[in-house]
């Protein structure tokens, strides 16, 4: 077990949290996050053996394993094929900061979305080269894995992905595997604070940027979540919260999206109104990951732990 992983911190900041020292003494840093996984995923004309369910509406268990689910894999392009554009239109329309977390098979099948996040210059965090469980890989899997899908996306996007995120969880040798493969600034496989923190990774720092399971719509095919609005109601709560907060002490927001579920149209709405909420306050900075990560490598660099 990789050093990294040997040991469970349970006490992180604890009550003494770094100032974050945002730009423009902007009181809470927000990340809004979407999931490009469409075309990446599981699929039997792709040599696997069923079809992926995961966040969408597909009914588990209605199609047999071993037969392809034609309503999973429609629901999966609907993702590519008009679930991006909405959320793609959104975010340049606004001149919203996007981190694209994205597979590199998923761009490979969509020149056009890899082109439009090149045009529009998203920030770019490598999501694997398929929407595949790395837990589940040896380790030499793993390496060849994360090496194919850097240069996906290097090659569709024409530079290198900054961040690297797992599908759902790392396996216990990722960290080690991206240091080693090295031009990540950072990875987000961590749901464990809402700032970023120091890890030392085989003897070198290394950052931790957290994402979020929470402010997720990934509740939302799971029925965690019933509706758009129910997806609002818990997006503005949070930020409420983490606002009001931000008064004491400044703090960090992410927000996760996916092209199938929150590029659907009574979902979407949501995001919409999440954006209009945010826009009323002028002290929010929107900001890509690669952005959080510059910013805190110059203002908290590893040796500084306070």
């Amino acid at each position: 077990m990789s050093a990294e992983h040997a040991a469970r911190d349970f006490i992180g900041y604890g009550r003494s949290p770094p100032d974050p020292r945002w730009p423009s003494g902007a009181r809470l840093a927000l990340v809004i996050v979407l999931n490009v996984e469409e075309g990446a995923e599981a699929s039997i004309p792709d040599g696997d053996d069923a079809s992926e369910l995961a966040l969408t509406d597909a009914i588990p268990g209605e199609v047999p394993r071993g037969k392809r689910d034609f309503v999973a894999e429609s629901l999966w392009e609907y993702g590519s094929r008009v679930g991006f554009w909405r959320l793609h239109d959104l975010f340049v329309e606004r001149r919203i900061t996007l981190t694209v977390n994205a597979c590199g098979k998923a761009l490979e099948r969509n020149a056009q979305a890899a082109a439009a996040i090149r045009d529009a210059g998203f920030d770019l965090c490598c999501h694997g080269y398929r929407f595949a469980r790395h837990f589940l890989m040896s380790e030499e899997q793993e390496r060849a894995a994360i090496a194919a899908a850097a240069a996906s996306l290097t090659r569709w996007i024409g530079r290198a992905p900054l961040g690297w995120q797992s599908r759902y969880s790392a396996s216990e040798r990722t960290r080690r595997l991206i240091v080693e493969h090295g031009g990540f600034l950072y990875d987000a496989d961590s749901y464990a604070d809402d700032l970023p923190y120091w890890l030392a990774v085989e003897g070198r720092p290394h950052l931790v940027i957290p994402h979020s399971f929470t402010n997720n719509d990934n509740r939302l095919p799971g029925g965690k979540l019933g509706t758009g609005g129910d997806f609002y109601d818990h997006l503005a709560a949070a930020f409420r919260t983490l606002y009001a907060e931000s008064a004491r002490r400044p703090r960090m927001m992410t927000v996760s999206l996916h092209s199938r579920v929150s590029g659907q149209p009574a979902r979407f709405d949501a995001v919409v109104r999440f954006l209009d909420l945010v826009a009323k306050h002028d002290d929010v900075w929107i900001a890509g990951r690669a952005e959080i990560a510059r910013h805190w490598i110059a203002v908290h660099p590893a040796k500084d732990k306070s």
